[in-house]
C-alpha cells in the first residue's frame, strides 16, 4: 500500500484531501476545510501532470494561502454588502416606530409603555402626554424621539 502511494502520488494528496475534508465535517470550523481542498487541487494536478514531492507539497502550501484568502476576501466582500443586522438589538429594531405618549416628558425625558417594556426616551423639547412621536434613534438604553407631527 504504501509504495502504491509513493509510485501514485496523486492517490496519496486525494486520500489526505478527502481524510481533512471528513475531518473538517467533525466540526473544526473552516480550519480544515482549505487544506483539504488545496490537497485534493494537487492530487488532481499531479495526476494531469506529474512532478517531483517537493514541488507538490510547494503547490500545496502555495494553494492552501490561495483558497485561505481568496475565502476571506470573499468574506469581506459579502459582508460589505450585506445590510446592517439588528439581531439582539432590540433598541435598534424599534427606530422608526410610532409610539403616543402616556405620560407628559420633564426636561426631554420620560419613559413610554412597548410591548410589556417600559422604555427610557429622550425628547429635544417637553412633550404632552397623548403626543404621537417617531423613534428616531437609541443612544446606550433611551430612545430618541421627536414628534410625529411637528408643531406650527
Amino acid at each position: 500500500m504504501l509504495m502504491e502511494l509513493i509510485a501514485h502520488p496523486h492517490w496519496f494528496w486525494l486520500t489526505l484531501g478527502g481524510l481533512l475534508l471528513a475531518a473538517e465535517m467533525l466540526g473544526t470550523s473552516g480550519y480544515l476545510l482549505w487544506s483539504g481542498l488545496a490537497a485534493v487541487l494537487v492530487g488532481l494536478i499531479e495526476w494531469c501532470f506529474p512532478f517531483s514531492w517537493t514541488s507538490q507539497g510547494v503547490l500545496f502550501a502555495v494553494l492552501t494561502l490561495l483558497c485561505v484568502f481568496f475565502w476571506y476576501r470573499w468574506m469581506r466582500y459579502r459582508e460589505s454588502s450585506q445590510q446592517p443586522n439588528t439581531l439582539n438589538q432590540r433598541g435598534s429594531q424599534l427606530i422608526g416606530m410610532h409610539l403616543t405618549l402616556e405620560s407628559t416628558l420633564k426636561d426631554g425625558l420620560g419613559h413610554v409603555r412597548i410591548g410589556d417594556s417600559s422604555w427610557r426616551v429622550q425628547a429635544t423639547e417637553d412633550l404632552p402626554a397623548g403626543t404621537q412621536v417617531i423613534v428616531t434613534g437609541v443612544v446606550g438604553i433611551t430612545l430618541m424621539i421627536q414628534p410625529r407631527f411637528p408643531s406650527v
